[in-house]
């Protein structure tokens, strides 16, 4: 959806149709022949409609019950996902990390600087075409302001954009939204003065120009010399170094000397700081029905008001609402005060994205870990007692355990009705 129509996206669509039509054949002509099978079997047509009306009832209970998603759920995971991940890893390999370099090491050229023309608006900037950044060096990084990922990554583009700027470094931030809410350009707005980020930023709503770099990942930086070619890229957090020695190194090559030595130190504080090294910390969890996962607690309504009750007892990076809840694909909305949601995690760092309702009214809410006020572990947007207020879409850190990244048993509850929660990430 995000490439938009073209020769490689149309096969995929056609790959999927054939894919599901040659499924729905195989599955006619099975079930006629045991359908045939029966009626010889049983010598009568009748039996075989009492038994396939029965197993028709049986399941139309077992889906009003919800005992079908998680039954259905576990199957189709065990049973399909490392084929699936195989044949991705098949059609599209894993990126694959540019190469340790020392400074100096010839730089490859990765393509040409694609047209900044898709922009739908620009902040701190007026619009910016390739052809007037010409003779600059130039770092985009996209991103986009609710991303864990993007604001620990952020403090080092600063910096960058600090130390070398009046040395011919131009940084533009690219900002590709990923929920819905990130393309209200007065909320990029808002972020953008309340990080700092005083570069410009292109507005990228229609993905233009993610798909000219053909980009897939938040953070990612592409670093272009003064002849607008590619030279490097890196994907996500760290090689922070690495990096600022490709800066330094394109900047030298364009004409620039006395550059200033050292490196963009780690300052980085409050939710901008390094995640925890714990590599069993639990993955970003989306509460929309899009994308969810690990989700307990029933069947997710899609759409429709739904009232939810968190079971007792949660296994290692299960989560569950509580409460009446409205689920969307993006994520779920609180219909009346009072509701939970509850999720057994690991990690130093819990962070939640939410957001008001259209109305934008605060909401307020109270946070616990393990039953009780957080305390010490309380995060940025939390205080000791686990008091908070929404005020605006945004990511929230809500845990930051004092001691360690162990498992613990978080839980929200809001004081308010009409909170829309998003995502979870962690740290």
């Amino acid at each position: 959806a995000l490439n938009g129509a073209s020769v490689q996206t149309t096969l995929l669509l056609l790959t999927y149709a054939a894919g599901a039509a040659t499924s729905l054949a195989v599955v006619l002509l099975i079930g006629g022949k045991v359908f045939e099978l029966m009626k010889r079997s049983l010598g009568a047509g009748e039996w075989a409609r009492r038994v396939l009306g029965v197993l028709v009832l049986g399941a139309v209970l077992a889906i009003a019950l919800g005992l079908d998603t998680g039954v259905l759920t576990r199957i189709s995971l065990a049973s399909t996902r490392g084929i699936e991940q195989k044949l991705i890893d098949a059609a599209r390999p894993a990126p694959v990390a540019p190469p340790v370099r020392t400074p100096g090491d010839p730089l490859p050229v990765e393509g040409t600087f694609p047209s900044l023309a898709g922009a739908t608006g620009w902040l701190n900037s007026t619009p910016l075409s390739v052809e007037s950044l010409r003779g600059k060096v130039v770092l985009v990084d996209f991103w986009t302001y609710s991303c864990i990922n993007c604001l620990r990554a952020l403090p080092y583009v600063r910096g960058w954009h600090g130390k070398y700027i009046d040395h011919g470094l131009l940084i533009i931030g690219v900002h590709s939204p990923e929920f819905a809410f990130e393309k209200n350009p007065a909320n990029v707005a808002r972020a953008v003065k309340a990080l700092g980020v005083d570069y410009p930023v292109a507005l990228d709503n229609d993905y233009a120009i993610w798909r000219g770099f053909h980009n897939q990942y938040w953070p990612a930086h592409y670093f272009i010399d003064a002849q607008g070619r590619i030279r490097h890229h890196h994907f996500g957090e760290g090689n922070y170094r690495q990096s600022e020695d490709v800066i330094r190194q394109l900047l030298t090559d364009a004409g620039q000397k006395n550059l200033p030595g050292g490196y963009v130190n780690d300052v980085r504080r409050g939710i901008e700081a390094a995640p925890s090294s714990d590599p069993t910390r639990s993955p970003e969890t989306y509460v929309g029905y899009a994308r969810a996962m690990n989700f307990v607690g029933g069947r997710i309504a899609r759409d429709d008001a739904r009232n939810y009750h968190a079971p007792k007892a949660l296994g290692t990076n299960q989560w569950s609402l509580d409460g009446r809840w409205t689920v969307r694909d993006e994520y779920a909305e609180l219909d009346h005060a009072g509701g939970r949601i509850v999720y057994r995690f690991r990690g130093r760092d819990l962070h939640l994205v939410l957001g008001p309702a259209s109305d934008g009214m605060p909401i307020r809410f109270r946070v616990s870990i393990g039953g009780k006020p957080p305390g010490a572990d309380h995060g940025m947007d939390t205080d000791a007692e686990g008091n908070g207020t929404i005020d605006s879409q945004r990511l929230y850190q809500l845990v930051r355990q004092a001691n360690g990244t162990g498992e613990r048993l978080f839980e929200i509850t809001f004081l308010d009705p009409g909170v829309r929660a998003y995502a979870f990430t962690f740290g």
